[in-house]
Formats: C-alpha cells, sequence, structure tokens
C-alpha cells in the first residue's frame, strides 16, 4: 500500500481532501492499480486526485484511445488480478462511449466500477454542454440495463455511502460491472477526511451451499455408472477438484468455449470443445449414441447459445445435472434432473472426499466408456475438423497453422486473448493447451469485436509476473480499435498483437456463404498493418508464411520495452467451424433443448 502521511480517517491539507479524493482513497485501499480513462472537463476532478494519488504511490491513471478501449482494459485488469476493474469518463459523449465495454463486462459477469461525471448540479436540464442528467441525455438511465448497481450521487453525502454499496454489490453473484454518477462540483467538494474502513468487508462474498441439492448428488453418483461432464467458464478455483473427481469417476468431460481455459486439454479424458467452433469428439460423446450414458454433470456452466451449439437437446436433457454458484443459469436448464447451487471448490472437494470414501469402504467404481480417440498433433484426444492442421506449409497461410503453432511454441503461463469473429474459431479449435489455470481468454457473453485489444492491455498492466501477453485480433476488429495499441507502446508493455489479414469480415463472408444469404458488406480491401504499426512507432512484421512466422524470436518480443505486431496474411478461403453458429440464426426456436 502507498505511504500517507496520516493514518485513515484523518484529515490531511484541505486542498486536497475533495471528494474525488475520497474515492481515490476507496481504491487505494481496495489494492486497484489503475483507473483506466480519458479525461475531460467535468470529469477534471478525479483526474486531479488521481495526480495526487500517483506521487504518493497509489492508484494512477491510465489514458485510453476511447473509452470504449478503456472500459475493455478494466475488464483485462479484472480478469487478470481478481481486484475490481476501474473506469471512468466524462459527461456526455464520454459515458456513452464507455457503455459498449460495460455492457460486455455485464454479460461475462465481470466486477467493474464505472465512474462518469456529470455537469455541475445547478446547471441540470438548462442545456449545459454535454449534459446527462436525468432531464437531458439520461446516462443513469441508459446504464440501468448492463450493471448491477446504479445511482447518480445528487448530494455530497450521499458518495460515501452509494460508493460502499456499488463495490459489494460489484462482487456479489452474479458479479458484474457497477455505476456512480457524480457531477463535478461534488466531485471537487471538500471531504475533509479518508474513508475508515476495512477492504475485506467491502468485497467479502455470501454464499451458502445447498446441502439437501448436494446429498441428493452424492445419491444420484452412487447409482449411475457412466457419468460425463459438461466444463463451464464459472469454475474458477475449483478446476483442480473436478478433474480430480473426473479421474476417480472415470468420466469423460468435456468444455464449453470459454470452459477450456480451466482444463488440460492434452488430459485422456477430455473429449473437446461443445458448442460454437467445438470438436466432433465432444459430440459424439453427448448425443450417446450406445444409450450408455447416465448422467451429465454441467458444471459453472451459463448455457447460452455458443456453449451448447444452440441449447442442443444432446446436452440439455433429463440425463442434467446442472451445478452452478448463480441461481439464474438454472433457468436455462428447467429440464435438468437436479440443480445443485453454492461454492463449486467446497461442492467439488466434499464430492471427491465421498467418492473416495465409497472406493475404500465398498470398493465402488466406475467402468470406462466413451472410446478415446487417438492424438492429435498437440497431444489432446479432441478431434479436429483438418487432421493435417499442424502441418500445412502452403501460400497463402492458414488459419489452423497458426494456431496451431502458437499452441506448442508460446510459452509456459501466456495469456491469451483472442478477439470476436473468426479468431475466435480458430482459437476454440486449435489452440489447446496443457494448462488449466484460466489464461485462455474470450468474451462470449455479448460478442464484442476489438474486446481482446483492450483487455490484453489491462490484463499485461495487472500482471505482476509479467507473463507473456499475446492478442489474436481479426482486420475488422482491429480497424475499430487499432488506436490503443499506443496504450501498450506509452505503458512500454511487451505485448504481442496478431492481426489476422485477409481483407475481409471473415465471420460475415463465411456466415453469408454457409447461410446462402446476399455476399454483401464484408470486403475490408488491402491494408498493411505492419505499416500502420510502424508509423506508431511499433515494431512491425508482414508474415506470409509458416517458414516466416518460425523464425519469429518470441523471447525478445516478450523482453522488450514495447508492443509487437504480427500482420499475418492469411488463406480467406479456408472455412472455419462456425456452421452451428449459421444454424442457430436461421433456427427461431425458443424452446428449451430446441
Amino acid at each position: 500500500m502507498h505511504d500517507l502521511s496520516v493514518e485513515q480517517g484523518q484529515r490531511i491539507d484541505k486542498e486536497l481532501v475533495t471528494y474525488a479524493d475520497l474515492l481515490v482513497e476507496y481504491l487505494n485501499i481496495l489494492g486497484v492499480e489503475y483507473v483506466f480513462g480519458v479525461p475531460g472537463g467535468a470529469i477534471e476532478p478525479l483526474f486531479n486526485a488521481l495526480a495526487r494519488s500517483e506521487r504518493r504511490g497509489g492508484v494512477r491513471a491510465v489514458v485510453a484511445r476511447h473509452e470504449a478501449g478503456a472500459a475493455f482494459m478494466a475488464d483485462g485488469y479484472a480478469r487478470e488480478t481478481g481486484k475490481l476493474g476501474v473506469c471512468c469518463a466524462t459527461t456526455g459523449p464520454g459515458a456513452t462511449n464507455l457503455l459498449t465495454g460495460v455492457a460486455s463486462a455485464y454479460a461475462d459477469n465481470v466486477p467493474m466500477l464505472v465512474i462518469t461525471a456529470q455537469t455541475p448540479l445547478p446547471k441540470f436540464g438548462r442545456r449545459a454542454l454535454q449534459d446527462s442528467s436525468c432531464a437531458a441525455i439520461d446516462i443513469v438511465g441508459i446504464f440501468r440495463h448492463c450493471t448491477r448497481y446504479n445511482s447518480l450521487v445528487s448530494h455530497q453525502e450521499q458518495l460515501e455511502n452509494k460508493l460502499i454499496a456499488a463495490v459489494m454489490a460489484s462482487s456479489r453473484i452474479p458479479a458484474g460491472p457497477v455505476h456512480i454518477s457524480i457531477p463535478s462540483d461534488i466531485l471537487r467538494s471538500d471531504a475533509g477526511y479518508l474513508p475508515k474502513v476495512k477492504p475485506e468487508l467491502l468485497t467479502q462474498q455470501f454464499q451458502l451451499t445447498d446441502k439437501v441439492g448436494l446429498e441428493k448428488l452424492i445419491q444420484e453418483l452412487s447409482q449411475a455408472k457412466h457419468i460425463a461432464l459438461f466444463i463451464g467458464d464459472g469454475c474458477k478455483d475449483a478446476s483442480s477438484s473436478i478433474m480430480q473427481l473426473a479421474t476417480l469417476l472415470n468420466a469423460p468431460f468435456v468444455s464449453g468455449p470459454m470452459g477450456k481455459r480451466w482444463v488440460d486439454e492434452t488430459h485422456p479424458l477430455y473429449r473437446g470443445v461443445f458448442g460454437f467452433a467445438g470438436h466432433s469428439s465432444a459430440a459424439e460423446l453427448l448425443s450417446d449414441v450406445d444409450g450408455k450414458l447416465d448422467l451429465v454433470l454441467a458444471i459453472g456452466a451459463a448455457l447460452g447459445e455458443l456453449g451448447t451449439s444452440g441449447w442442443s437437446e444432446e446436452l440439455i436433457n433429463h440425463r442434467l445435472i446442472h451445478i452452478d454458484s448463480s441461481v439464474e443459469h438454472f433457468t436455462r436448464s428447467p429440464m435438468a434432473r437436479l440443480h445443485v447451487c453454492g461454492s463449486l471448490p467446497a461442492i467439488f472437494k466434499k464430492l471427491v472426499d465421498e467418492v473416495q470414501q465409497a472406493q475404500k469402504k465398498w470398493g465402488k467404481c466406475w467402468p470406462d466408456f466413451g472410446g478415446v480417440a487417438e492424438l492429435n498433433a498437440l497431444g489432446g484426444r479432441s478431434v479436429w475438423r483438418d487432421a493435417d492442421a499442424m502441418t500445412h506449409t502452403s501460400v497463402p497461410f492458414k488459419p489452423q497453422t497458426l494456431f496451431c503453432q502458437l499452441a506448442r511454441s508460446l510459452p509456459v503461463d501466456s495469456r491469451f486473448f483472442a478477439d470476436a469473429g473468426n479468431a475466435w474459431a480458430w482459437a476454440i479449435h486449435y489452440y489447446q493447451r496443457p494448462e488449466s489455470n484460466g489464461k485462455f481468454h474470450i468474451a462470449m457473453g455479448l460478442g464484442s469485436m476489438a474486446w481482446a485489444i483492450g483487455a490484453v492491455i489491462g490484463s499485461a498492466l495487472g500482471d505482476a509476473s509479467r507473463s507473456p501477453h499475446i492478442c489474436v485480433t481479426g482486420d475488422g476488429a482491429y480497424l475499430m480499435s487499432a488506436q490503443e495499441i499506443t496504450v501498450a507502446k506509452q505503458q512500454r508493455l511487451p505485448i504481442l498483437f496478431i492481426v489476422l489479414n485477409d481483407g475481409v469480415m471473415g465471420m460475415v463472408m463465411h456466415g453469408q456463404r454457409l447461410g446462402n444469404a446476399e455476399a454483401v458488406g464484408f470486403e475490408l480491401g488491402q491494408v498493411n498493418y505492419a505499416q500502420m504499426a510502424q508509423a506508431m512507432g511499433i515494431d512491425a512484421f508482414v508474415i506470409e508464411s509458416f517458414d516466416q512466422l518460425q523464425v519469429i524470436d518470441l523471447n525478445c518480443i516478450f523482453t522488450s520495452d514495447g508492443p509487437t505486431l504480427l500482420d499475418v496474411r492469411i488463406d480467406r478461403e479456408e472455412i472455419p467451424p462456425m456452421l452451428s453458429r449459421v444454424q442457430s440464426l436461421q433456427n427461431v426456436s425458443m424452446t428449451p433443448g430446441g
């Protein structure tokens, strides 16, 4: 923690203790290191307080190039550190620019504090410049449906209580962004004291486990012979226990596209991804053509469209036992045999203990089933659409070869961010690692293009270990937010940015072809992204072949004092594994499992 000249609760130099200083001191107490934002007139008092904090060694401002980028950076920071991500914007268009990033965090349950400014209170409703009060462009109303807490501070004495309420709401289940909007005259007002608060109370989580449901689950496991697991994105801190249980039960398992980050994809029981860009081996396991499968445990799974192949009946059926920390997720599995709610680490520790005791006392065992596919080129048992993906050396460069090579060559513990679009599809299917530490990141709740560009910067700033960071983005997404790479340069972050350059919005083009739609709106034209980066003073290279990729010195990139960009010219005619998405767009059935 930074060094303050006085104890908490005491007054310091009057001119320094505004309500903006009070707010910033709460962030220091929470251990937050950065506030991501763009300055402007009404938010200036907060930036003044951040400047004073930085001089004392506390939380500091990181200036993004666009407010959406700032929100994506706060998202990535929260994912990496487990702390509160914080972003801010001035009133009017600054606040509305935040919206996509905030909505993305809401869809993915990322805890984030969103601070927007307002014009001074006496100017509300008087056509002041960029007025976003309730009498003009109501920014609090705009944020109402994508935040867990959302309020205007209309009097200075409200600020501390509303800030505490917001911070506590951000970490409750389901977690997500919270928003407070503060008039600039309140931010400037004299507070005269620093907060008295215990930081652990602000982020304390309260979660009870359904003991009756857990006992029913134990009984179901004892009676079943053949069990499979479906791993969702909500398995943080429970991954090792879940893998231990799978081994004890001899239970093959699959994951959703976002859940793959919690599993070792070379585990002999793993059968790949089910859902968007998934593997035939995963679909084969859950289809259970031989009728052997008794139970499927869906764990930490939101059961959204992309994670379930459009709510396929192969997964969503009476065999399902849904285990989750969020009650809201159970609304998508009403036909399940059982719902069990609670802390996943506690539930699976209990299950492992019970199974081990059953084996020891009664010799209980669960037989093998489900078949074992041959090992693919990365050592896993998920079946690829292109069995030769690792060995293509033709020009233009095959995207599946790129992702296989990245999976093989990137250092251990690399943080990998894949942007929305075809980067999703190729990464989900072909980027397979023997890690289960959650360092593979995609944001599929809202599916915001350019999310990865900002998120990787926030993650790199928050990573105390300085592990390698990689962002793979399409040329369409990069054109939306290319300027944020200059933040990585300014912050001296050795991030590897990879642009999949095929001159088109690939998911749009292939989606139209697969869905027999009109061919329209996908052409981007030929752009040299390496030259764009070089014009910003950033090291960049054009990659047109497998051999050129092979000679790239990754160690040099990850030990440099700034970002590097690879402009990879990929084959635009390679069809990504996205047919299930096209089919789901054409299937409007909303019945469970339909």
